[in-house]
């Protein structure tokens, strides 16, 4: 799923904890579960683990700018970022395409990073445009299909054609 900015607020911190996720993956339909792999030794990890909560946003095309600055090791990578609260208070950045809202499940330990699973709580409506995906060291885009293009099972089974839908 291209990039993903996960975001936690932890307790006591001024400002919320972000990073660019390498990889976000729906993991379950029943119940909804997804999954993403941050660096065990992270403190952005270490905050989201605290927090218990986080939310993914899904970067458009157009954010490469945004993916740059919270894969940086700075402490406050919200530093002029524009966003809102969640229904849980975690942050959902402007613009983002569509945004998860999800509870940590479970982790396991991964070698140097670690396996999160995150329980979705709460879906953001999806946006018309496509993700920002990375490829080969280079920002790239998703090219669209012709028009003539029949859908994939796949391609329904992994979308999120309205916000109340999961995958």
């Amino acid at each position: 799923m291209g990039s993903a900015g996960g975001a936690a607020l932890a307790g006591g911190r001024a400002f919320p904890a972000g990073f660019a996720c390498q990889a976000f993956v729906p993991l379950s339909l029943d119940p909804p579960l997804v999954l993403f792999c941050p660096q065990a030794g992270s403190q952005t990890w270490q905050r989201i683990q605290d927090t218990g909560l986080f939310c993914v946003n899904v970067l458009g095309e157009d954010h490469h700018e945004l993916s740059r600055a919270f894969g940086t090791s700075r402490p406050d990578k919200f530093d002029g970022v524009a966003w809102t609260p969640s229904p849980g208070g975690m942050p959902i950045l402007r613009d983002a395409l569509t945004w998860a809202e999800c509870r940590v499940e479970a982790v396991h330990p991964g070698g140097d990073h670690v396996i999160v699973v995150g329980r979705v709580l709460t879906l953001g409506e999806c946006r018309d445009g496509g993700p920002l995906l990375f490829f080969q060291g280079r920002y790239r885009t998703a090219a669209p299909p012709p028009p003539s293009a029949t859908t994939e099972v796949v391609d329904t089974l992994l979308a999120w054609p309205r916000h109340t839908d999961w995958i």
